[in-house]
Parts: C-alpha cells; sequence; structure tokens
C-alpha cells in the first residue's frame, strides 16, 4: 500500500542520456562533514525522537527532490537484518533491503519532513523481514534494463565508528575502496566518527561526470548547514546555489545589456525608404517592390485609417494572403498609430469571428478576395486593394513610441480559447535590433517568409531584412509546401529561417540538387531541434553557419539563439544564450534560481517581456511575476512553462513543457483548446488530445474520446472552430480514459492509434498505379496498409507530409502534382486516377520514340 502508484523512475538530470541497458561503470566521490555539523545534526535529531539517519535521508531526499522536481521520492537503503539474538554472534550477511517512499509536497518545514521520513523509515523497520526480491514480485513494477526496479538512488548510513576494530591478535582497519561498477545511479554512503561525517557518493559513470557528482556533494552540505541552523526553514526558502554559481545563472551569463534600445521598427523602415527608395524590399514571384514604393502605399493605408479613427493603442485587423499587399497593411496600421491583429484567411470562420470579437476590431483590413473568408462582424472593412495609389495630402506620420502596443498575436489557449498577447513596439524594437548585430544582416541579404504571419516568428522572418536595408522574398503556402517550387523561390537567399520538419525538407533537397549557395545562415527553431537534423545541415549547407532560435510569442519572438558548431555534433537540445537586454534564469517551483546541470522553468525577463494577455487580467498575473533579480521598478518576469537546465558553459538546454502545451510542426498547441471544442460535441463523455512520436521525427496529435461518436464526425466538428494544423490527426475510441492507482491520468496507458482505415471499409489497390501509390502513402504516413479509398488526411497526414509524399511520387514516377491535387483529391483512388489522366494525356501527344523514353523512367506509363 505505501508503494502503490509510486513512480517507477526518479528522473534525476544526468549528463548523458540513460543507456537502454546498464553498464554499471561506476565511480565513487568522497566527502568530510566537520564535527560542528554532526553535532548540531544529532541534536536536531534528538530534539526530534528521530536518529542521525533519518536526519541525513531527509536532507538526502529534499535534495534529490530539488534535483528532479518530483515531491515523490523513492529511495532505497540497506538493513542489516539482525534482529534476533542468536545472530548478533555471527559472520555473515542477512542484510535486506528497504524501499523508501517520502511525501515531500505542500512545502514542509524541515522539521516536518523529518517528521514525515520518521514515520517512514519505522513503518519500513517494522516490515524489514520481508525479501526486497519478495516485494518486486508482490508490486510487479514495469522492468527494464536501463535501470533498478523501485528505486534508483541507494542511501546508507553508519553511526558506530568501525575505523578500527580489535580481534583477539588482530587490528582491523577500514579503508574507502576505489570502485569502478555500480548497482544503481547513485549510492549515498556515510558513517559517523569522532571528526565529523566521512562518506562517498558512488555514481554510475553511464548519467554522471565527475564534477556534476561534486556539485551535488556542495548542494547537500549546503542544505545540511541550512537545516541545522534552522529546522523550521520551509522546503521553498533553501538554497542550493552558492555565492559563486550565483553569480553565474544570475549574472555573468546574463550579461546582455546592449545600451540603449533601438528605433521603432516601422521608424526604421521608413528611414530606409528615405535612404535608399529605390532599393528592393519585396520579392513575389517575379516582382521586384522598392523600399519607396512599399512606404507611399502604406502611407495611403495610413491615411485612411487615420480618417477612420484608427490611432495609438487602437487594434486593427489583418485580413491577407502572403502578398505585398500583407506588408502593406502591416506597415499601414503602425504608420496610423495602430497595432495589427492577424485574421489568417486559412482560419475556420468561428475562430476569425471570435478573435473579432475579442479584441473588439474597430476595423479590418483586407483584399477583395481574403474579405470573402470573413464572417459577419460588426467592424468598418477597409480594402488595400481599392484604395488610390497615392495620397492627396500626405498627413504626418503618428510615431511609434517603445511603451505602444504594436500587434496582437493570438496564441492556443489552455481554456478553450485562443488568447492574445499584446506586445509592444519597444520589445519588438529591441528583438530586431539584437538579432541584426548577432547575425550580421545587411543590404544585399534576402531572406524568405516562410512562415503564417498569424505567428510571431513571421516578423523575424519579413521586418530583420526590412529594418536592415535587405529583401524579403514572400513565399506563397502552396509554393512553401512544395519542396522543389520552395527550393526554386529561395535559391537567392541568404538567410533562411524553418520549422524543423520544413528543415529537414530542405536539407533533403539540398543533398539531391545543390540550390542554395548564396546561403550564409540558416536558422531552426519553433520545435525540439534533433541534434541529426543539425549535423545533416551542417553537412548540406556547409557554407552557412546553423543557428537553433528559441523563444515564446510573450517574450516578443526570441530569447535566445545557439550557434551550432562545424561539425554539427550537439548533445541534447541547446537553445543557446539569451540575445542581447534579454535575461534567461532556471528556477524551481517557488522562484529560486537552480544552480547548472539542475532542472527548473525557464523564465524570462529583460526588453523581450511582452505586455500581459488581452482582457485576462488573472492569467497575465499568472505568468507574468515580479522580477526579484532585477533592481529595476516594476521589472517582470514571464513564466514559459518550459523546462530548461544550464550547462556548465553557460548554455541553456531545453528539457520539454512541464504542463501539458506541445509543439507540433512548429505550432505551439495547448491540447487543452482541443479538448474543449470535442466536449462540446453532444456523443462525447470525457476525452484527451496528447501529442505522439510513434514515427521518429513525425510528431502528430491523438485524441482519445469517451463516447459514441465516429471519427469522420468528430473531426468535422473540429473543423467547424479550429484550424486544420489542431485537428488530431488520428482518434481513438475507449470505453474510458486509463487512471492511475491515485485517479489521474495514466498517459502511458494511452494505446498506440492504428492509423489504418477499418478493415470493413478497406478496399485493396486494384492497378498498378494504385499498388505504388500505395505503398508510396504507407511509408510516407508510417501506416501498415492503404486502401483505395482512404484519404491521406485520415491516415494522419498534414501539411509537411505533403511535401515528403510530392517528392516520393516524382523520384518514383518521373511525375510532379501540385499540393492543390492532394487536398482536392485526398484519397488513393481520386489521387491515382487524376495521374492517370495526366500520364495519358503526356502520352498521347508525343512520338513513338518519346513515348518509349517516358515508359523508361515511368514504368506506370507503359500501362
Amino acid at each position: 500500500e505505501r508503494l502503490a502508484g509510486a513512480p517507477a523512475l526518479l528522473e534525476l538530470p544526468t549528463d548523458r542520456p540513460r543507456p537502454p541497458v546498464q553498464s554499471h561503470r561506476g565511480a565513487r566521490e568522497r566527502f568530510d562533514l566537520p564535527r560542528a555539523l554532526l553535532d548540531r545534526l544529532q541534536a536536531l535529531g534528538r530534539g526530534e525522537g528521530a536518529t542521525l539517519y533519518m536526519v541525513m535521508l531527509s536532507a538526502f531526499q529534499l535534495l534529490l527532490s530539488k534535483y528532479s522536481g518530483s515531491e515523490d521520492v523513492v529511495v532505497g537503503s540497506p538493513i542489516a537484518g539482525r534482529t534476533r539474538r542468536e545472530v548478533e554472534e555471527l559472520i555473515g550477511f542477512f542484510a535486506n533491503t528497504l524501499v523508501l517512499r517520502t511525501d515531500l509536497s505542500a512545502d514542509p518545514t524541515f522539521r516536518e519532513l523529518l517528521g514525515r521520513v520518521r514515520e517512514v523509515t519505522l513503518g519500513a523497520y517494522e516490515h524489514q523481514e520481508v525479501p526486497f526480491e519478495r516485494l518486486v514480485a508482490e508490486l510487479r513494477p514495469e522492468r527494464s534494463l536501463s535501470h533498478a526496479p523501485l528505486f534508483q538512488v541507494i542511501f546508507a548510513l553508519q553511526n558506530v565508528d568501525r575505523s578500527g576494530l580489535d580481534l583477539a591478535g588482530l587490528r582491523m582497519e577500514a579503508v574507502f575502496a576505489e570502485v569502478e561498477t555500480t548497482r544503481f545511479d547513485l549510492g549515498l554512503t556515510a558513517v559517523s566518527h569522532e571528526g565529523g561525517i566521512r562518506g562517498a557518493l558512488e555514481y554510475s559513470t553511464d548519467l554522471f561526470d565527475r564534477a556534476t557528482v561534486r556539485r551535488m556533494l556542495g548542494h547537500l552540505e549546503r542544505v545540511l548547514e541550512q537545516v541545522a541552523a534552522d529546522a523550521d526553514v520551509r522546503l521553498s526558502r533553501l538554497q542550493l546555489l552558492s555565492a559563486e554559481e550565483r553569480g553565474l545563472v544570475v549574472d555573468a551569463w546574463n550579461r546582455t545589456e546592449r545600451g540603449t534600445s533601438a528605433s521603432p521598427a516601422p521608424a526604421l523602415f521608413a528611414e530606409w525608404a528615405r535612404r535608399a527608395p529605390e532599393a528592393t524590399a519585396l520579392l513575389y514571384g517575379g516582382e521586384a517592390v522598392t523600399y519607396g514604393a512599399v512606404d507611399r502605399r502604406a502611407a495611403v493605408l495610413a491615411q485612411h485609417l487615420r480618417d477612420l479613427g484608427v490611432g495609438p493603442e487602437t487594434p486593427v485587423g489583418l485580413c491577407m494572403e502572403r502578398t505585398p499587399e500583407l506588408l502593406v497593411g502591416v506597415l499601414g496600421i503602425w504608420k496610423a498609430g495602430g497595432a495589427y491583429v492577424p485574421l489568417d484567411p486559412g482560419y475556420p470562420a468561428e475562430r476569425l469571428g471570435w478573435i473579432i470579437a475579442d479584441a473588439a476590431l474597430p476595423v479590418v483590413v483586407a483584399t477583395q478576395g481574403t474579405a470573402a473568408v470573413l464572417p459577419e462582424h460588426g467592424a468598418t472593412l477597409v480594402r488595400v486593394d481599392g484604395l488610390p495609389e497615392t495620397a492627396a495630402e500626405a498627413a504626418p506620420e503618428v510615431p511609434a513610441s517603445d511603451a505602444g502596443l504594436a500587434y496582437v498575436i493570438y496564441t492556443s489557449g489552455s481554456t478553450g480559447r485562443p488568447k492574445g498577447v499584446l506586445v509592444q513596439h519597444g520589445s519588438l524594437s529591441n528583438l530586431l535590433s539584437a538579432t541584426r548585430d548577432a547575425f550580421g544582416v545587411a543590404p544585399g541579404d534576402v531572406m524568405p517568409a516562410l512562415a503564417s504571419y498569424a505567428f510571431d516568428i513571421w516578423l523575424f522572418e519579413a521586418l530583420l531584412p526590412l529594418t536592415s536595408g535587405a529583401a524579403v522574398r514572400l513565399v506563397e503556402r502552396e509554393r512553401v509546401l512544395d519542396v522543389a517550387a520552395l527550393v526554386e523561390e529561395i535559391a537567392d537567399a541568404t538567410l533562411v529561417h524553418a520549422v524543423p520538419a520544413l528543415m529537414r525538407q530542405l536539407v533533403q533537397a539540398e543533398r539531391e540538387t545543390p540550390r542554395l549557395g548564396r546561403l550564409r545562415r540558416a536558422f531552426v527553431g519553433g520545435d525540439q531541434v534533433a541534434a541529426d537534423l543539425l549535423a545533416e545541415m551542417r553537412a548540406a549547407l556547409p557554407g552557412a553557419e546553423t543557428h537553433v532560435l528559441y523563444g515564446p510569442t510573450e517574450g516578443t519572438i526570441l530569447a535566445s539563439t545557439h550557434p551550432v558548431p562545424a561539425d554539427g555534433i550537439v548533445e541534447g537540445n541547446p537553445i543557446g544564450r539569451p540575445l542581447g537586454n534579454v535575461r534567461l534564469y532556471v528556477c524551481d517551483a517557488f522562484g529560486n534560481a537552480q544552480p547548472a546541470g539542475v532542472p527548473g522553468e525557464l523564465l524570462i525577463g529583460g526588453a523581450g517581456v511582452a505586455r500581459g494577455y488581452l482582457g485576462r487580467a488573472a492569467m497575465t498575473a499568472e505568468r507574468f511575476v515580479p522580477d526579484p533579480f532585477s533592481t529595476e521598478s516594476g521589472a517582470r518576469l514571464y513564466r514559459t512553462g518550459d523546462r530548461a537546465r544550464w550547462r556548465a558553459d553557460g548554455t541553456l538546454e531545453f528539457l520539454g513543457r512541464l504542463d501539458g502545451q506541445v509543439k507540433v510542426r512548429g505550432f505551439r498547441i495547448e491540447p487543452g483548446e482541443i479538448e474543449a471544442v470535442m466536449r462540446s460535441h453532444e456523443s462525447v463523455t470525457d476525452c484527451v488530445v496528447v501529442a505522439r512520436e510513434d514515427v521518429p521525427g513525425d510528431r502528430r496529435l491523438v485524441a482519445y474520446v469517451v463516447g459514441a461518436v465516429e471519427a469522420d464526425e468528430l473531426r468535422e466538428h473540429l473543423r467547424g472552430s479550429l484550424p486544420e494544423y489542431m485537428v488530431p490527426a488520428a482518434f481513438v475510441a475507449l470505453d474510458a480514459l486509463p487512471l492511475t492507482p491515485n485517479g489521474k491520468l495514466d498517459r502511458k496507458a494511452l494505446p498506440a492509434p492504428e492509423y489504418v482505415a477499418e478493415a470493413n471499409l478497406y478496399v485493396a489497390p486494384r492497378t498498378p498505379l494504385e499498388e505504388v501509390l500505395a505503398d508510396i502513402w504507407a511509408e510516407v504516413l508510417g501506416v501498415q496498409r492503404v486502401g483505395v479509398h482512404d484519404s491521406f488526411f485520415e491516415l494522419g497526414g498534414h501539411s509537411l507530409l505533403i511535401m515528403r509524399l510530392l517528392a516520393r511520387i516524382q523520384d518514383t514516377l518521373d511525375l510532379r502534382i501540385s499540393i492543390r491535387t492532394v487536398f482536392s483529391m485526398p484519397t488513393l483512388e481520386a489521387m491515382a486516377a487524376e495521374i492517370e489522366r495526366r500520364i495519358y494525356e503526356d502520352v498521347a501527344d508525343m512520338s513513338e520514340d518519346e513515348a518509349d523514353r517516358l515508359v523508361a523512367s515511368n514504368p506506370i506509363a507503359g500501362t
């Protein structure tokens, strides 16, 4: 009962990933604690009716809790097993192993924790004769060759000094043996003696470096000193950091000051328009638009918006495709003094309507084409393509101030509705200035904008060049998703940013046919970046420096950057060091700065911190907290919810999320928002959405649903309210969600989805072409089989997998099909029919020799 539902693994931060099979290689680091500390610890124990063993165990479990971030800590401990008088005089091994589980929740004082540990140990002593092997057999924990069952850390204390034993005719002396093996991740052994406490921390060299273990022992001594001085100190007030460590993680690694802030983005663009009006600002297809032309058209829009009452702090909706009008819209809104709110025309009408209402938009800027997708709304509609080319009378611009609102970006919200993030001009200009200095962007550079402008990373892609005298290439969404077309588009790029899935496609295309010879910097971010991708980028793009980028919307696009070494070798998921005027802290749940190597929540301070959330004061207060590390009045930190740690060299490493938020294909998604929409369906009684990576590098959303509802019906229900990237790739029907013994959702028990059609709907491929396509689909989608009536999207396909599909079809059939074909003909049968039609038309117009050559390169054409 004590061990029911105990965590299977104490997830301590390690220097290297846990190997699938333990090698049991180990080492030992010794330590000595002074007599004065021993006396104080013994006095503390006597006052609480506890032994020195219990005091030391309490401190050790407290340290393990702070390192692992877990309030449920299990350790093992050997016990002599000499409970009978008859064995007292015998030489022999009677020892057993106890499993000690301690609850450290609710921020107890150390005195209270000691009471809990005393209860746990006394309870274990009562049952010490139950063999450990029997305990394992009864509890049946999940067995793994990578770690020991039930516990992975052991603690032992001898409170009798056996350094010298006198036997008849013999003198015995205890010595420390050098060990090269270990059974556990960590093992703390100590003995009290006349001079104090002597001991050693044994560790697995597969997992830990010696420097890490030495730091851990230093932290243990600091904990013991603090609790010996004040047993009523709460766990939240205990500090692991030494003065030297604090100087690194709080000060030295955050020295990013860059002096005065830069001019706001619209002012920087206007300055380039004055200095070089004929320089190319925008590239779109075969069209080149100058700085002067963009500036003049933006001024026309600005004057019209001011006539409608737009001014500082006025939110203005912007519904555009990726054309030059998009930049005219952004700059025109800024010139009028307003803040733009992106309304992606690809979003469902319900979502667009909700954003318009939530932001209380008085004006929406669109074009004739995008205006048609907007739902009914009460805002004034302004069509950019309906305005004159030049203003009759140029009104003065409204200068943007650092404190003025620049934009409101809506991100996925755990409450079931998106939330608007308010970002000021000062934060944006600092980001652009810091990245311009870091990456050396200048006139002559070309950077494509590949992201949706509804996401803030688009501002980095578009405004970094436009505030540096360089050019931005606007790429239509369909051409972004067609790798061959995309490579043609960006062949002249000197800088490029892409999410990992897209970057992997670009790298593969570049390996096959080098086209990006001008590229000098490649940026990848927006999701966890696999180490193999970084190595591939360095190999395929040898002339381009590679940088990993990290940052949430609430931290104004980017907060840190990590340069990848020339050999492309990285370990883990490094996100680097903070950008200029940005500060980054790794803190525990109580806001205490964590030492190097110890995970915690990543908090962002400095110039990048956003104003907060639109109309959500409580959520703003929860996520934007006072900055205890700053002397600046009113300074705040943004709690990212990301788990990270400092490496010993001052580099930050990303370790995942603390909450349920996920990143899928570069999109930041709150599964709670999807779950809320699913629960609004009358037939759904319970559900959960998770991100799974059953195929390495292919992360997908999977919905587990309790209720009598078909997947197709639920998918259409979600599409009515959510963008396509938030619709799960698979739906798994369950009778009930699996729970742990303590009633929580057991995520590990959620079954892997079957990305295949139901057996009674399966129709096998009937023609050679359908067979070839079925094999391609199965490979791309990672499914067992594909039937002719199966839909690419219902089998888990998404926009980035389309690129892989098109590339495989071209390789196999020597035929290029468009992304429109996949969207308009998503079933295998329809796609095969379209390809047959294409091939038939090609062959019909060929000579016999040309037809022979086609058949040689495309055997399907022969049929």
